[in-house]
């Protein structure tokens, strides 16, 4: 009978915590990267659109950044599973498990997912003094100087560096990776010369190709953009790279154990945030699309990053290259 009562007393103090929340307190979201990059933005679009269906709570971010993001999503794994420490990450949340081999927590089980929040399409961007000038003079000019042609990225486990090991397995192709701290000095010694070509999100390259300042060949997505800025570029399946897609999606977590009711208030006011004007248009500013198919559902989303879990792996293990 008080195994009964202490059961009863249990659930009662869940479903009250769940009316509750978010209870006046504010809700942190973790953001494993610096501060000013394209996730930090769109947490920070986030935070916005989610402040009213959860009834105008404050939604403030913390940016943890380190080692290809384990750092600031190892914390939401040990941290009070209440509802009130959640973690916004991008793709790395498939490649860590392979790319950080003394990762401190499990992708599959140390966390609920929410629902995946959008797709950023990437760009395959070259130095300006580069020759051809469209994707097949590219692909002829890669065939002309293989063992020569530098590969710019972001650091280990960023967006760029991902895309550029699945191009070079896609065309079978090595070159010579130049890892830079962030994606803002691998753009500048992009536009100087000194390095050849970089694939990264449109969020990063967007205002250079605007500018010019950067030759610009095609993008990963399945199908044509139809933003104007990128809308005459061509995918790299029609260019003739088949089967090539790559965009850096971002997705919501709470930590393992929190109720199933405060989960089901943050996935709700997660959708009513994918639904808000301000919040699609804010993220079709960067170049991103905002989800709306059955990722955003919490099964959904679970099923994806398993399924991008079982592609990456294979990619990082060729590679050899490690986070840690």
């Amino acid at each position: 009978m008080k195994k009964l009562f202490a059961l009863a007393a249990m659930a009662l103090a869940v479903c009250a915590h769940a009316q509750d929340f978010p209870a006046g307190k504010p809700v942190t979201i973790v953001v494993p990267f610096a501060a000013g990059g394209p996730t930090d933005r769109v947490a920070r679009d986030l935070a916005e659109a989610l402040r009213k269906p959860l009834g105008g709570a404050s939604v403030i971010i913390d940016n943890v950044p380190g080692a290809g993001s384990s750092i600031g999503a190892a914390k939401v794994a040990r941290a009070n599973p209440d509802g009130y420490t959640l973690l916004l990450n991008h793709i790395a949340m498939a490649t860590v498990p392979t790319l950080v081999r003394n990762v401190p927590f499990k992708v599959e089980t140390d966390f609920e997912y929410l629902g995946i929040v959008n797709d950023v399409p990437m760009t395959l961007i070259a130095k300006p003094s580069l020759p051809a000038t469209n994707y097949k003079e590219l692909t002829a000019w890669i065939a002309a100087n293989k063992g020569k042609i530098n590969l710019g990225n972001a650091g280990i486990g960023s967006a760029s560096h991902l895309c550029g090991l699945l191009y070079q397995s896609a065309t079978k192709t090595e070159m010579t990776p130049v890892p830079y701290k962030g994606t803002a000095p691998a753009i500048t010694d992009l536009i100087g010369g000194q390095i050849d070509l970089l694939c990264d999100q449109s969020t990063n390259t967007s205002p250079q190709i605007e500018a010019k300042k950067v030759k610009a060949y095609a993008v990963t997505t399945p199908k044509r953009l139809t933003t104007p800025l990128l809308k005459d570029l061509p995918t790299l399946d029609e260019a003739g790279l088949k089967n090539f897609q790559v965009t850096i999606w971002h997705g919501l977590y709470a930590p393992k154990g929190t109720p199933a009711p405060v989960l089901k208030k943050i996935s709700d006011a997660l959708k009513a945030a994918l639904k808000d004007a301000d919040f699609i248009k804010r993220e079709e500013a960067l170049g991103a699309v905002v989800a709306t198919d059955g990722r955003i559902e919490p099964e959904g989303h679970r099923k994806f990053v398993a399924a991008e879990i079982a592609k990456w792996s294979p990619i990082i293990k060729a590679a050899g290259v490690y986070a840690d």
